[in-house]
């Protein structure tokens, strides 16, 4: 009881912050209102979304992007980040250096990151088409983030390049915690390094695998500074998103019952892919 009065502060930011917002954004999803205090709010029911499901592409391509985003941060982020944990876990000279480097980008804001590698991708004088062309792969040159069929993907290669560090600092942390004297016995018994990994890392590493995923989903279902500072959705909407989706909705067309939908469609989505795989873990951890 003690503690009580030290937890209020957290608790009224708590509620102030997070639980009245997502309340009251699951509240105006079932009405009509353009966001301005002087306009009122009709209440139309389940409108929005039908509405939302049936006569918005837009929508449907925002979906698109967006499990595509979270399937390729499962498996090209996470695996990069695993294999440069497993590299740097080793001794060698300038590791510590080489932590660093592989985290730098980690710390960066993503709308710095979006400005960098929009820079990177210009068409004319981005340094990636400049290399292309000094290496004499010129023809590979490519206006990267004008291109409707790969924009999406240059975009996500820029959240890579963000993204591997924080995956790597976890995987570090996590193989602290691998018993050496297991590695050691596996070893004696003629274990060869696939075999030490695949029987004692792995499954050493299972608690902190959970914490990635969750993460990594997370994160991938709430991509917008980056979208935004590289493309802004376009063009024609083929990098457009569920979290910028539901912005533009609210804030550019002023329609905040749709905006709110969408953001309700994205919470459903987060938690229908984190709750069962944290009941699975859990479960498997026991």
């Amino acid at each position: 009881m003690l503690a009580v009065p030290y937890l209020v502060p957290a608790l009224v930011l708590y509620v102030g912050f997070v639980l009245y917002p997502l309340v009251d954004t699951v509240r105006l999803s079932f009405f009509s209102w353009s966001g301005f205090r002087t306009r009122p709010q009709d209440f139309v029911g389940v409108d929005n979304y039908v509405r939302l499901f049936t006569a918005d592409p837009v929508f449907w391509r925002a979906m698109l992007n967006s499990v595509l985003w979270v399937a390729l941060s499962l498996l090209v982020p996470m695996l990069l980040s695993l294999v440069l944990a497993l590299a740097l876990n080793r001794r060698m000279v300038g590791r510590n250096v080489f932590r660093s480097i592989f985290y730098m980008p980690a710390v960066f804001a993503s709308i710095t990151v979006a400005a960098v590698w929009r820079w990177i991708y210009n068409p004319t004088m981005g340094a990636l088409n400049q290399l292309l062309d000094h290496v004499g792969l010129g023809g590979l040159a490519h206006e990267w983030l004008g291109d409707p069929s790969i924009a999406i993907y240059s975009i996500f290669a820029a959240s890579i390049w963000q993204a591997v560090g924080f995956g790597l600092v976890l995987f570090l942390a996590g193989l602290q915690q691998v018993q050496q004297e297991l590695v050691d016995s596996a070893r004696v018994d003629g274990a060869n390094a696939w075999h030490v990994f695949r029987n004692v890392t792995l499954p050493a590493l299972r608690p902190t695998t959970a914490v990635v995923v969750v993460l990594t989903v997370i994160n991938s279902l709430k991509v917008y500074d980056l979208v935004v500072g590289m493309t802004g959705g376009g063009p024609v909407q083929s990098t457009q998103v569920l979290a910028l989706w539901s912005v533009t909705q609210s804030f550019q067309n002023h329609n905040v019952g749709m905006g709110s939908a969408v953001a309700v469609v994205l919470l459903v989505i987060s938690l229908s892919l984190v709750v069962p795989y944290l009941v699975w873990s859990l479960r498997d951890n026991k």
